[in-house]
């Protein structure tokens, strides 16, 4: 199965083509790393691409409708069946009153409702929203598909109809007008509603790129251009404003069209009004300072005679009915008219990407004061469950579950359907989050009253819009043995976690709940979709599969069985008995607390998968059970809060292929034996290769453990199981379906084991082919069966184990690879794990006891892989750059890409503290320091503010950041008579039933909270943390305040007002209350994939890793219709697709395309991501490279500037990724002949890359080069001499004299002699002769802007080959025969010269023909 991110082709003929002797042309991140955690193409899993918002989505597990047998042949028919969804659009034109007729293109799977929203979005008719579309006077339905209807072709007219108004219309009317006024506020983006989000690219590009870049003349561009930098900019600025986060956006200063728009006080109508067709009333005060009150009728709108005091309903004279509220008041207020079409001018002219809402809300963690207006629509929507009662659905409230599981059953036979599928789901999905998000809220802020009101509070529950919420504690001990509270705070994330993973296993017929998790003020919250039926009986009826009280009762249930076996291959779970109450064996396939409930609608629902993963025994001390020593040498067991510690979904697939090379090279290497002593077949044996070829690569035999965690060597090798290659999903990604070689099981030089391509024989795979003996052929078979896509045993099924393995000595040799690693089955490798395995009060028959010793030996090694190499290979990717976090969630991401719990913090920073390139893991460490405090800190908020009073939230919370942040000692300085006066009116206050007096958080001081986060670090990640107090901690692990601040704001939800914080005053206080302006929730919940548009990305990229672009680049344009056809036109994934086509076409010459292409991943990156997110930060530097192809060099440096603003925030200047950055900088600089400025830049990249690479790395060679080019430029240059001949030496000794490398460097110096003996002379000349020298005129070079674009491409890691027509045909000669060498099993390995190349994006070779 293959989890996290999925970056993986399928099966990829080896892609080393043309990388022959460039490996040193690359001095780009990358730089020539070794592939581990890579597939075989030097794909490096791009951390945070394919996996949406972060931490909470990984493992997502991506398996392709598993019940539904339907793999795609190949490709082939997945791109027959694109064809049918792009049928070729049409054009119609369309006629609406007072307009001019105007074209509109259309695609024939279009809803008639879609041109509806385009003409409600339109500049020109956007004030209509009651109208329906006629042709030939037919009125069109509005859901029906355009291609549905008679007579509509190319050239048809539909003309706009005015329809009359009902009182839901009249509302919607309303509705949209406002949104028109609000169009460019960003307070709703601030306030965190209606999935509006900021973004601030226009700000620092001055509107669209692409017209600006037509704009100007390019010519003159260079005179006018301001460089300077902002002093915090620079490097070596100690100072990190907050202000510049949110740059002020000169559009939004607010165009004031009306000054109140409100429902009357006289609504509703009265009976007589009504039948006069009145349907409500407004009011409202114009600009001009007019009160109006204006009748909605069913004609339209008109001015009645009303005034605030006395109703009179009759129109006023003229009243100025119109169709339109717009038309209505332009007629009015000539303020209105003017305002209102200037500010739909700027509406339209903003990026759509700046205006679509996200699927999932974006929350900011600091926002100016936004002046609170009236606004009639936001007032009504907190006082009515709007999204209880949606205006567009009848019957008002959503069934959840039944539109959750509804769009589950939806057919998926073929491409459109499973479009139409995942779209649904996905819409359900985001809906579902956004509701349970807004329930979680009024639940804690008390607005739903508990269904069970008599208990105390945090044993109530409540429903609110047919959505369950619970709280997360341990109500009626539930959990006690477990661990109480700390287990039921644990338990829902467990049981997230398991829906996720049943969910993207997805077998038809098996139902799991709509879950969403939320934090809010210090609560955690369950909200979960209502099972038809449940409430009306008890658990203990309804139950009929698994155990509600952890085991002691357990009951099963066949069909069950049937389904969750469908689910235990992909998930590994292993079927097994446990004994009931009475005795008896119950079978199970899942943990005991995972019930299985019919609904009264039919449904098989599983529910509580808080153990779907096998408990962490590194984490759960055992009476008597010894852990491996691996694990006991790193300190294991540890005690922990819960005994609810799983391994997680990534790890489990990483030991699983771990052990699979283990058994592959044991079974090879025993059968190497036996033909080595069967002398006498050897003929028969070896057609295809000597049998001893492979030897001397295998390594000895070794016992399962050993072999697992000794030897540094087998470390090595077979820790790149982070890159989840093996069994991909049913790889309609692979070229054609032909088998992978895995050659890496017998050669160490290879850790690469391809990807298994589960074609639909599911079995024809050779591995090994050196020695493909029949056994060989069988013994793999079996293997790959652990693909997700294959029912248990299908390859016995298929008949091809029976014959071979009729050779006892074969059979035996697979049945000790089978027991060495630990296989549940005796003739193929099928490793499970048993989740009830130590949990308290299970009990297992007798007759499986040594099954269970067994299931105990595995977990026991899957916590010593996770201590001996999950964690050394994090930090191994950290040293050579293949992983770079920079903030807490990208850290957490990679820890959890490789399996790697983040209470496993403690020892990963221990790990990195012994390791001997401690210094060039710095950045790793200090962002690991400051995650694991602020964590700490989170933890300790948490309760904290449970116990503070809604009227003191503000004080409290920003009395808790001062203890955390500040330097002055908050409580003991609290001016006295201010406390005081708060107690007492708190007092006053509290006379309510049930308050008490909960000032005790007043009460914390610094240097108690920091105890208590040092003790906190001790006790949950054994860590010890050095520091008393905030400065210490920042002084001792270099940490900067304000990232800290960023850190706890985003964990906890806290919103802070922008504005400079004084964080080191001894005098007051760094926070007053009114810098608190919000809390947050924090949201987990489950993000449904677009499988099929995520097959065709990895198509996209594995052609483009083989060099063939174009079609890589089609491909790629595929999936990006297809994600946006499921995800709508904003999500993370999608950013990732526009990134790489950006850079596709750039590399393919097309840097107009790259640049608007870009813009979008930089513009949705922001929305999706948030303004200052890693990822972000990375989409800011390419958009700026690709700004600079198109001469628009400003922009460009202002992007840059950006970019490392946000960086210095983020994580400050100490980091490998700023070396990039501001080798971009100084390059751009000295393009624009700022010579000092680019100094600075330049010289400090080259610091960091000499701390971070090592100073003998070719990347700081490149850096000396890039240095001394620019001394060369300012006449210095025997400094330029200087830098050059240190680039030269690295050259020399890394990669020989030999090198084009080495000769360029060593030209560049001989030219660099001669200009500096040429100006001695010069210099010379003057001093003898005076002022009548003649003098030479000497060559002072300003940089061309070629040469330096060359020089950034070269930086950002895209290499530009020119090749003739003979050296392609040569060119693709040599893929090909690679490909047949592939197919017939020889290892390649002895052809390539050095590895692929591993560039920043992963486009190994960028190849341009010239």
């Amino acid at each position: 199965m293959v989890s996290k991110t999925d970056d993986i082709p399928a099966s990829v003929p080896n892609c080393n083509v043309n990388t022959v002797d460039l490996v040193e042309e690359t001095p780009d991140r990358k730089e020539t790393t070794k592939a581990t955690h890579r597939d075989p193409c030097g794909h490096s899993v791009d951390t945070a691409v394919m996996n949406g918002g972060g931490a909470h989505n990984l493992s997502e597990e991506e398996s392709k409708q598993d019940g539904a047998g339907d793999t795609d042949g190949g490709e082939d028919s997945n791109e027959q069946e694109v064809i049918v969804i792009q049928d070729t659009g049409f054009t119609v034109k369309i006629q609406a009153p007072g307009t001019e007729p105007f074209d509109l293109q259309v695609s024939p799977q279009e809803m008639v409702q879609e041109i509806h929203q385009v003409l409600m979005d339109r500049e020109d008719t956007c004030h209509r929203t009651c109208f329906s579309l006629q042709l030939d006077s037919n009125v069109l339905d509005n859901f029906a598909e355009l291609k549905s209807i008679e007579g509509l072709q190319e050239g048809s007219l539909l003309k706009v109809v005015e329809e009359p108004y009902t009182v839901r219309e009249a509302r919607i009317h309303v509705r949209h007008i406002r949104d028109l006024l609000k169009g460019l506020d960003p307070s709703d983006a601030y306030n965190g509603v209606d999935c509006n989000s900021l973004s601030f690219l226009s700000v620092f590009t001055d509107g669209d790129l692409g017209d600006s870049g037509k704009r100007k003349k390019k010519g003159s561009e260079l005179e006018q251009i301001d460089c300077t930098p902002p002093e915090h900019i620079l490097p070596g600025s100690k100072e990190r404003p907050l202000l510049p986060l949110q740059p002020q956006n000169k559009d939004w200063k607010p165009m004031q069209c009306l000054k109140v728009l409100t429902m009357s006080g006289w609504n509703p109508p009265p009976g007589n009004r009504k039948m006069h067709g009145d349907l409500m009333y407004l009011y409202m005060v114009t600009v001009e300072e007019r009160h109006i009150s204006i009748t909605a009728s069913t004609r339209g709108f008109y001015l009645n005679q009303s005034t605030t005091y006395t109703f009179n309903p009759k129109p006023a004279n003229p009243s100025f009915l119109s169709h339109s509220l717009v038309e209505l008041l332009s007629q009015i207020s000539p303020a209105f008219k003017k305002n209102f079409t200037a500010l739909q001018k700027k509406r339209v002219q903003r990026h759509p990407f700046e205006r679509i809402a996200t699927p999932f809300q974006v929350y900011s963690w600091t926002a100016p004061q936004v002046d609170h207006t009236m606004d009639c629509v936001r007032a009504e929507d907190a006082y009515t469950s709007r999204l209880g009662y949606e205006e567009h659905i009848p019957g008002q409230t959503r069934d959840w579950n039944e539109e959750l599981q509804t769009t589950r059953e939806l057919a998926r036979k073929n491409l459109p359907d499973r479009l139409l599928r995942e779209r649904a789901i996905f819409k359900v999905h985001s809906d579902f989050a956004a509701a349970a998000t807004r329930g979680s809220m009024a639940v804690i802020d008390g607005n739903v009253m508990a269904i069970n009101p008599g208990e105390e509070t945090r044993m109530q529950m409540f429903i609110w819009n047919n959505i369950f919420f619970s709280l997360g504690f341990d109500v009626r001990d539930h959990y006690r043995e477990l661990g109480g509270d700390a287990a039921a705070h644990a338990a829902p994330t467990n049981d997230l976690n398991g829906v996720r993973a049943y969910g993207a296993v997805d077998v038809e017929g098996l139902y799991t709940l709509g879950t969403v998790v939320v934090d809010y003020r210090g609560y955690r919250v369950t909200a979960q979709s209502i099972i038809p039926g449940i409430l009306e009986r008890e658990q203990e009826q309804s139950v009929i599969y698994g155990s509600i009280d952890f085991g002691k009762t357990v009951v099963s249930h066949g069909k069950y069985l049937e389904l969750l076996e469908r689910t235990s291959r992909p998930l590994k779970v292993q079927r097994h008995n446990v004994l009931n109450e009475k005795d008896e064996s119950m079978e199970l396939c899942s943990s005991v607390e995972c019930k299985g409930i019919i609904g009264n609608d039919g449904r098989h629902y599983i529910l509580d998968l808080l153990r779907t993963f096998p408990p962490d025994l590194n984490f759960l001390p055992v009476e008597g059970e010894e852990l491996s020593p691996e694990s006991v040498r790193q300190g294991f067991p540890r005690q922990h809060r819960h005994r609810l510690a799983c391994l997680r979904q990534e790890l489990i697939e990483a030991f699983v292929e771990h052990r699979y090379l283990l058994f592959m090279k044991m079974a090879a290497l025993q059968l190497m034996q036996q033909k080595a002593n069967k002398e006498s077949k050897l003929a028969t044996l070896t057609e295809n290769s000597s049998p001893g070829a492979a030897v001397p690569a295998l390594p000895s035999t070794e016992t399962p453990d050993a072999s697992a965690e000794s030897s540094e060597t087998s470390t090595e090798t077979l820790t790149d199981a982070n890159s989840d290659t093996v069994q991909t999903d049913t790889t309609s990604t692979s070229d054609a379906p032909q088998p992978a070689a895995t050659e890496a099981t017998t050669t160490e030089a290879a850790p690469k084991t391809e990807p298994m391509t589960e074609t639909d024989s599911s079995a024809t795979t050779t591995t090994n082919a050196s020695q493909a003996t029949p056994i060989e052929d069988n013994v793999v078979p079996t293997v790959t069966t652990n693909g997700p896509l294959v029912p248990f045993a299908t390859a016995i099924q298929n008949g091809e184990c029976e014959s071979p393995l009729e050779d006892p000595k074969s059979r035996e040799v697979v049945l000790n690879a089978c027991k060495a690693v630990g296989s549940i089955s005796n003739t193929s490798f099928d490793i499970r794990f048993n989740p009830d395995i130590f949990s308290p009060g299970v009990r297992f028959p007798e007759d499986s006891a040594d099954d269970i010793q067994k299931q105990k030996q595995l977990l026991k090694d899957a916590g010593a892989f996770m201590v001996s190499c999950q964690i050394p290979s994090l930090v191994k990717d950290c040293l050579d750059h293949s992983a770079l976090p920079m903030d807490g969630a990208t850290l957490t991401e990679a820890l959890h890409q490789r399996g790697i719990n983040v209470r496993y913090l403690g020892n990963v920073l221990a790990f990195v503290d012994q390791t001997p390139a401690k210094a060039q893991l710095e950045h790793f460490y200090r962002i690991g320091i400051s995650e694991l405090i602020t964590r700490c800190a989170k933890h300790i908020f948490k309760t904290y503010l449970q116990g503070v009073e809604l009227s003191a939230l503000s004080a409290a919370v920003s009395h808790f950041l001062n203890c955390f942040l500040s330097s002055f000692d908050a409580v003991a300085h609290l001016p006295a008579d201010e406390l005081v006066s708060r107690r007492k009116n708190r007092k006053r206050r509290n006379r309510v039933p049930g308050g008490g007096d909960n000032t005790a958080w007043a009460s914390l001081t610094p240097s108690e909270l920091w105890k208590n986060i040092v003790s906190e670090a001790q006790s949950y990640y054994h860590f010890t943390l050095h520091c008393e107090n905030a400065d210490q901690g920042v002084e001792k692990y270099s940490l900067q305040k304000i990232t800290l601040l960023r850190e706890i704001s985003i964990k906890a939800g806290i919103q802070i007002l922008i504005k400079e914080y004084n964080f080191d005053s001894r005098h007051k206080p760094a926070f007053t209350e009114e810098d608190i302006l919000n809390i947050f929730p924090v949201v987990k919940h489950v993000n449904p994939k677009a499988s099929d548009a995520f097959h065709f990305f990895q198509s996209g990229q594995a052609k483009v890793q083989q060099g063939y672009l174009k079609e890589g680049c089609e491909l790629i344009n595929e999936a990006l219709n297809l994600f946006n056809n499921v995800y709508g036109a904003m999500h993370v994934e999608i950013c990732a697709c526009l990134r790489l086509l950006a850079r596709l076409n750039y590399i393919m010459g097309d840097h107009h395309e790259a640049l608007s292409n870009q813009q979008k991943a930089v513009l949705m990156s922001e929305r999706v991501l948030g303004v200052e997110h890693p990822n972000t930060i990375q989409e800011y530097m390419h958009l700026a490279l690709y700004c600079f192809a198109n001469g628009q060099l400003s922009t460009a440096l202002k992007l840059l500037y950006r970019a490392r603003y946000l960086m210095l925030m983020v994580c400050g200047e100490d980091h490998p990724e700023m070396a990039l950055l501001d080798s971009n900088i100084g390059l751009v600089l000295h393009g624009v002949m700022e010579y000092d400025l680019s100094l600075r830049f330049l010289e400090n990249s080259l610091a960091i890359n000499s701390k971070y690479h090592g100073p003998r790395s070719l990347k700081v060679a490149l850096s000396h080069h890039l240095v001394a080019r620019v001394y060369e430029s300012k006449a210095e240059f025997r400094s330029a001499l200087q830098q050059e001949k240190e680039g030269y030496t690295i050259y020399k000794n890394q990669v020989g004299e030999a090198h084009e490398k080495t000769k360029e460097s060593s030209e560049y110096l001989k030219y660099l002699t001669q200009q500096a003996v040429a100006l001695q002379r010069t210099m010379n000349e003057i001093y003898k002769n005076g002022s009548n020298a003649s003098i030479m005129p000497l060559k002072f070079t300003a940089p061309s802007m070629a040469s330096v674009l060359e020089q950034l491409n070269i930086i950002n890691g895209i290499i530009f080959i020119p090749l003739s027509q003979k050296d392609l045909e040569n060119l693709k000669a040599e893929v090909q025969r690679r490909q047949q060498l592939q197919e017939s099993g020889k290892s390649v390995e002895d052809l390539t010269v050095d590895g692929p190349l591993e560039l920043e994006d992963k486009i190994p070779m960028d190849v341009n023909v010239d």
